[in-house]
């Protein structure tokens, strides 16, 4: 049984992943906190709220960070719809909220359970950094900290990326964490999740079953559809959040992966968190800055995680 803190700017993907949490037996949602990026953090926060009622999941909800340590924050609306959930008109009335802000609920739990929790961070990384400020040593009280984001080690030449959304939203955030002492950190990029399809046959067969739960997550589905079809010329999607859970939950999805350092670098328009490596294992071209190894994935078995995903919500 993995007991497991959800820090989230729960868009669509989002949304899934807790719904996914909610339908497996060896995991149970401690707590959840809100985030900006897919959404505003008052829809992050919002979306909390409509998710959790829809499971009728009670436990502890926490407003988080409402833009990254520096600038504007970046809001994906284009992808998610304006409100997160793709502007279907939910009725999404605020949840009752923690006194305590994230960053001391992160530390706070951390330090009362050490060694017991699972932190899946599935946003931007403000508010682990904020938490980070107050306690310097938190990674090495969570169990395994587990996020999504990051594009795995620098790809073969000529391959492109899709976009390292949550890296970008708030680079310096990402540095702290990647820079914190930890007692396992494990990043789920894009590098993978953009390779771990929910297609046309997946998606009727969560149509299929007919569950609210199946119902909610193909209702939201859309925008998010409107988006990638833009990509692929087909409206499927990548289950970017949900493999995060997944890998976190059952380590046996991830069928390779490195331990090494990671740093977070710019290239003038966007930045990426990236493992220290090229793609045939070797150093980058260029000086690094050392840091505690992170296990980086490098390849899932994302076949059977899809057919997983279907069957925990379609059940």
């Amino acid at each position: 049984m993995r007991r497991i803190v959800v820090d989230t700017d729960t868009g669509i993907d989002d949304a899934h992943t807790l719904l996914y949490l909610a339908g497996r037996p060896d995991a149970e949602i401690v707590t959840v906190t809100s985030v900006y990026g897919n959404c505003t953090e008052e829809d992050a926060i919002r979306n909390i709220g409509h998710v959790t009622r829809l499971l009728g999941l009670e436990v502890p909800i926490a407003r988080g960070a409402a833009e990254p340590l520096r600038g504007p924050a970046h809001i994906a609306g284009y992808v998610h719809g304006k409100d997160g959930l793709g502007d279907l008109g939910h009725d999404r009335s605020l949840p009752r909220v923690a006194d305590e802000p994230a960053p001391e609920l992160l530390v706070r739990l951390a330090n009362e359970h050490p060694g017991e929790l699972d932190l899946l961070a599935l946003g931007p990384l403000t508010n682990l950094a904020l938490a980070l400020r107050q306690d310097p040593e938190l990674f090495t009280k969570y169990r395994s900290v587990v996020l999504m984001g990051g594009s795995g080690p620098y790809a073969p030449p000529g391959t492109l990326l899709m976009i390292d959304a949550n890296i970008n939203n708030d680079p310096e955030a990402a540095r702290a964490v990647f820079a914190a002492p930890r007692r396992e950190l494990v990043m789920v990029g894009v590098n993978v999740t953009a390779r771990t399809i929910l297609d046309e046959h997946a998606i009727a067969a969560l149509k299929a079953s007919g569950t609210p739960v199946a119902r909610f997550a193909t209702e939201i589905l859309d925008a998010y559809l409107d988006f990638y079809q833009n990509e692929w010329g087909r409206r499927i999607i990548p289950l970017h959040d949900p493999l995060a859970a997944g890998v976190l939950l059952d380590p046996s999805f991830a069928t390779a992966w490195t331990d090494g350092p990671v740093n977070v670098r710019g290239d003038g328009f966007l930045y990426r968190a990236r493992l220290m490596r090229t793609h045939d294992g070797l150093p980058p071209a260029f000086p690094y800055e050392p840091a505690p190894p992170t296990r980086v994935i490098t390849a899932v078995d994302a076949l059977r995680f899809v057919a997983d995903f279907v069957e925990v919500l379609a059940r």
